[in-house]
């Protein structure tokens, strides 16, 4: 295995044997953040692609380890969507998958940029863009999988930073480095064992393998936008679950990107297929909880007073 870095020289990725003939690479640039994998643009006299390789560890957290096989979950999951027409559409191409070295090769869908300025509280989501987001759910989740990976490796490593972590009173996370008196206003959460209780509850359903094709981490950083339209990406955490999962991490982030109440009505109204929509309230409450008190901190501009208000909201879309 070549183990690719950012910064890797083009002679060593100019050895790989999936290049066209007289195919020579100009340059290469880190196309936007990841947090999982490692991600490189590369250009070269006759195109430009995105190369992706998974490493035994979090890209954005090297300290937390992980599943290096997660790169074969993502090109199974965009091999399935490549059969409807309406997903492909949406996902890039695999030009080159090689499991040895856990990387894979990508149509590039242009420049662009994902919806992480959402989260600076200026920027609305036009409810055309959430219809567009809804019904690609909703394609989404009436693919029929008859065979799919073992994903139970990504699903144990998010379970633990969205169920478990985040309500650990002593899990060694310093919130007060991420805005002062936050640990202050993280511990009733901590401490409130019907919370807890139900969070662990739903965190056992989370581990069992499901029978709907979802997403699994369908936030603004997995929606990217380029000249024909809006894209979905990185479904490193996809596989076979529960479809309100991908609900309401949804809705969760309308809440945290502070949209339009009315806008996120629209994902109720256009989301026709059958779901428990108390199921939705219950991952949306935890998906806040684990973004504003977890690790998996995002660039938000909210107020503590803000962040305190949907904590409160959180616990009730949990215990309601």
């Amino acid at each position: 295995m070549i183990d690719i870095q950012q910064n890797s020289p083009i002679e060593l990725l100019q050895k790989f044997d999936f290049w066209k003939s007289g195919e020579h690479i100009i340059l290469t640039e880190v196309p936007g953040e990841s947090n999982m994998n490692l991600v490189l643009r590369i250009k070269t006299n006759l195109g430009s692609y995105i190369l992706k390789q998974s490493k035994p560890f979090v890209r954005k957290y090297p300290q937390i380890p992980a599943p290096i096989s997660r790169i074969e979950v993502e090109y199974r999951f965009l091999t399935v969507l490549n059969r409807n027409p309406y997903l492909a559409s949406h996902s890039p191409k695999v030009l080159h998958y090689d499991s040895q070295a856990h990387l894979m090769l990508l149509e590039d869908l242009g420049e662009g940029s994902d919806f992480l300025p959402l989260y600076d509280g200026i920027r609305q989501l036009q409810p055309d863009e959430l219809v567009h987001l809804v019904e690609y759910l909703i394609q989404l989740h009436q693919v029929e999988v008859a065979d799919f990976p073992n994903t139970d490796g990504m699903r144990i490593l998010n379970h633990e930073h969205i169920f478990e972590f985040p309500f650990l009173e002593e899990n060694g996370f310093d919130l007060d480095q991420i805005q002062p008196r936050l640990q202050e206003s993280s511990l009733p959460y901590k401490r409130d064992a019907a919370l807890k209780e139900k969070i662990h509850s739903l965190g056992q359903r989370y581990l069992k393998t499901g029978k709907t094709l979802i997403h699994g981490d369908f936030y603004p950083g997995s929606w990217l936008e380029v000249a024909t339209g809006i894209k979905i990406i990185d479904p490193e955490f996809g596989g076979l679950g529960d479809p309100e999962f991908d609900l309401g991490v949804l809705l969760a982030h309308l809440d945290l990107t502070q949209q339009d109440p009315r806008v996120a009505q629209l994902v109720q109204t256009h989301y026709t297929l059958p779901l428990e929509w108390d199921l939705v309230q219950q991952y949306r409450g935890v998906e806040l909880l684990r973004r504003l008190i977890g690790i998996a901190q995002l660039p938000v501009t909210l107020s503590l007073d803000e962040k305190k208000s949907i904590l409160a909201r959180a616990r009730t879309y949990l215990l309601s």
